[in-house]
């Protein structure tokens, strides 16, 4: 298996999609509906909603595998120090392979200032929580946030320092 890591730029737009089609709807629907799941698809995977968070300041980058798209990243800062982590994907016939792991620490490597990692993460995706664990991260606390019509993410928001290198 060859891994490796690009910065997406706006023309991976359709990639990101395409891979948040996949990936979603193989994973959510045993922790919410597919109503919910489609609904979340059309308000942070449209191109046009994908181009205006690159243009917000969140960058984004794709893991390859064997020279196929197989999960990204996203994530912003507003002081070098402290970032979120908006998206973190890996598409689920690839789980357990060390791609999240080994995705995560190049994140890492590139950004030598940072010193917390910050996510959502929804309470019953135990898949998701159980990797946090083994990257190190911590549940800070727990919340509920209307996201329109009657959706709600029903989320840990979970914590990672590193040490400043």
């Amino acid at each position: 298996m060859t891994l490796s890591f690009i910065k997406a730029t706006e023309k991976d737009i359709p990639v990101i999609a395409h891979l948040a089609q996949v990936i979603w709807k193989k994973h959510y629907p045993s922790i919410i509906t597919m109503e919910q799941i489609n609904f979340m698809l059309h308000q942070m995977y449209s191109q046009k909603a994908l181009l205006t968070q690159m243009k917000e300041g969140q960058q984004f980058t794709l893991a390859y595998v064997d020279e196929n798209p197989s999960g990204y990243i996203s994530l912003s800062t507003k002081d070098e120090k402290t970032y979120f982590i908006h998206k973190f994907y890996v598409e689920v016939n690839q789980h357990r392979k060390g791609i999240g792991s080994k995705l995560f620490e190049y994140i890492i490597q590139q950004l030598p200032d940072a010193e917390t990692f910050e996510l959502a993460v929804n309470r019953i995706n135990y898949t998701a929580i159980n990797f946090y664990f083994k990257q190190g991260f911590t549940i800070d606390h727990s919340f509920d946030l209307h996201i329109g019509e009657e959706f709600y993410m029903n989320d840990f928001l979970m914590v990672k320092k590193i040490k400043p290198r």
